[in-house]
C-alpha cells in the first residue's frame, strides 16, 4: 500500500490518500504480474471536512529508460607543446526511452449539471479500480547501472486552486522464460589451451575443457560444472568458475556496457605435470534478475566462466552463455521416477495372481476322457521284449505313449539316491 500525508488546501482537508493493490504480494518478490493479467485495487481517500474536487484519476505507466554521460574527449593541440588534453566538463549525454504501458482511468463520477466541481463529504472514501495489462509481451522490471525498466500505478487527486496531489506504487512485471525449451536444454562445451611463458622461455601448455548440461537455469539452482584441467607448465595453477552478468545499454547509436560477477567458486591447486577433473562441481545461482533479451535499449545477459589463474601470465578463460529463466526445468530424473512409479503400479497385479505355494497338476482323467484315449490307443498288444519293440513301427511306438497319464505329483523324490553327486564349479574372473 502506498499512502500520502495531508495535502495542501483549505485547512488540510485531505488526511490520507492511499493506493492499495488487492494482491499485495505480487508487487515485490512474490512473482509479479504478467502480460494479460488484471490489476485490481482501491484508492483510499480520508477527508477532515467537505472537499471540492475536480477529478480523481488513475494512471498506469511503464517504460524503459537509459541515460549516461560520455567521458570528456581529448582536444588535440590544446596543451603545452601541442599535447592533447581532455576538455573541461562532462561529455555529451546519451538518453533513450521506450514506453510499454500507458493507461488512464477516471475514478470520480461527473459533477452535477451546472457545477464544475464535485463535493465530497468528510470521512473515508474508497474508489475501486481494475484494468488489464496488454496482451503484448511486457519486458521484465529491472534496475541497472545506466538504466531501468519500471512500471507503476499512480492516483492523482485534482483540486481547484491548489496543486495536484498524487500517490503511486510500483508494479512488478515479469516476462516468463521457460528453460524447458529445446534451445535451452542443449549442453554447452568449450575447450582452450594456452602456452605459458614469455618469448622463447616457455614452460609448457595449460589446457582446459569445460561443459554444462544445459543452457537454461533458474534462480536458486546449482549449475553442475564438468571440466578437465591439464597443467603441463612449470607453475602452480588454480581453477575457478564464476557467473557474470552483462548489462548492455543503447542510446543515440552508442553502446554502454557494465559487467559484474554475481557468484563464484574455487577449485584446488594443480601442481606442475598434474591434472584435475571436475565431475559436477556446483555453482549456485543467487537471486538475480532473469535474462532480458526482448528490450531494444537494455539487455541483461549471463555467462558461466571457467578460468585458470596462472601466476605471472594472463588467465586462461572459457565462457559459456547461460540464460536465467523463470520456469524451472522439469528434469529427466523426475520424469523417470514418475514413469517408474507408474510402471510399478501397472505391474502390481502380478503379485496378486501368483500363489505362494505351487499347486499340484490336474488329474489325467480330468483332462483326457476315456473315449478320446481309446480312439488314439493302437489295437495291437504291447511288445513283450526289446526285439519285438524294434520290429514295431516307430510311429506306432510314439502313438502308444502319447496319451499316457503323467506320474503322480509329489514333492518327495520317489527315487532317492544315497550318494549326492557333487560337480566342481569354477568362476571366470
Amino acid at each position: 500500500m502506498a499512502a500520502a500525508g495531508p495535502g495542501p488546501g483549505a485547512g488540510g482537508a485531505v488526511k490520507t490518500l492511499a493506493l492499495v493493490l488487492e494482491d499485495e504480494a505480487r508487487r515485490g518478490g512474490g512473482g509479479g504480474y504478467c502480460s494479460g493479467d488484471t490489476v485490481s485495487g482501491q484508492v483510499l481517500l480520508e477527508l477532515a471536512g467537505p472537499l471540492p474536487l475536480r477529478g480523481l484519476r488513475l494512471e498506469a505507466a511503464g517504460r524503459a529508460r537509459v541515460a549516461w554521460s560520455e567521458s570528456p574527449g581529448a582536444v588535440p593541440g590544446a596543451g603545452t607543446w601541442g599535447v592533447a588534453v581532455r576538455a573541461p566538463g562532462p561529455g555529451p549525454r546519451r538518453e533513450a526511452e521506450v514506453r510499454y504501458l500507458d493507461i488512464r482511468q477516471s475514478l470520480l463520477r461527473d459533477p452535477p449539471e451546472g457545477e464544475e466541481n464535485l463535493i465530497l463529504l468528510d470521512g473515508r472514501h474508497e474508489f475501486p479500480f481494475s484494468f488489464q495489462l496488454p496482451q503484448e509481451p511486457l519486458v521484465t522490471s529491472f534496475t541497472g547501472k545506466y538504466g531501468s525498466i519500471q512500471y507503476y500505478v499512480k492516483a492523482v487527486l485534482e483540486r481547484p486552486a491548489v496543486p495536484d496531489q498524487s500517490v503511486q506504487t510500483e508494479l512488478q512485471i515479469i516476462s516468463h522464460i521457460d528453460v524447458n525449451s529445446p534451445a535451452l536444454l542443449t549442453p554447452v562445451l568449450r575447450s582452450q589451451e594456452k602456452m605459458v611463458g614469455c618469448w622463447f622461455f616457455t614452460s609448457g601448455p595449460v589446457s582446459l575443457s569445460a561443459k554444462i548440461e544445459r543452457k537454461g537455469y533458474c534462480n536458486g539452482e546449482a549449475i553442475p560444472i564438468y571440466a578437465e584441467i591439464e597443467n603441463c607448465s612449470s607453475r602452480l595453477i588454480v581453477p575457478k568458475a564464476a557467473i557474470f552478468q552483462t548489462q548492455t545499454y543503447l542510446a543515440s547509436g552508442k553502446t554502454k556496457t557494465f559487467r559484474q560477477m554475481v557468484a563464484n567458486v574455487r577449485g584446488n591447486h594443480i601442481a606442475s605435470g598434474s591434472t584435475d577433473t571436475w565431475n559436477g562441481k556446483t555453482l549456485k545461482i543467487p537471486p538475480v534478475s532473469p535474462s532480458i533479451l526482448d528490450c531494444c535499449i537494455i539487455r541483461v545477459e549471463y555467462s558461466l566462466a571457467v578460468y585458470i589463474h596462472i601466476p605471472g601470465a594472463k588467465k586462461l578463460m572459457i565462457e559459456m552463455p547461460v540464460v536465467i529463466g523463470t520456469i524451472p526445468c522439469i528434469g529427466f530424473s523426475s520424469r523417470n521416477s514418475s514413469i517408474t512409479s507408474q510402471f510399478s503400479m501397472d505391474m502390481s497385479w502380478l503379485a496378486l495372481t501368483m500363489p505362494e505355494h505351487p499347486e499340484a497338476p490336474p488329474n489325467y482323467a480330468d483332462v483326457v476322457s476315456e473315449e478320446e484315449f481309446s480312439r488314439h490307443v493302437p489295437a495291437y498288444p504291447p511288445p513283450i521284449d526289446c526285439e519285438e519293440q524294434l520290429c514295431c513301427p516307430v510311429f506306432a511306438y510314439i502313438q502308444e505313449f502319447r496319451f499316457q497319464p503323467p506320474p503322480l505329483y509329489s514333492e518327495i523324490d520317489p527315487h532317492p539316491t544315497d550318494v549326492e553327486e557333487v560337480q566342481p564349479v569354477s568362476f571366470m574372473l
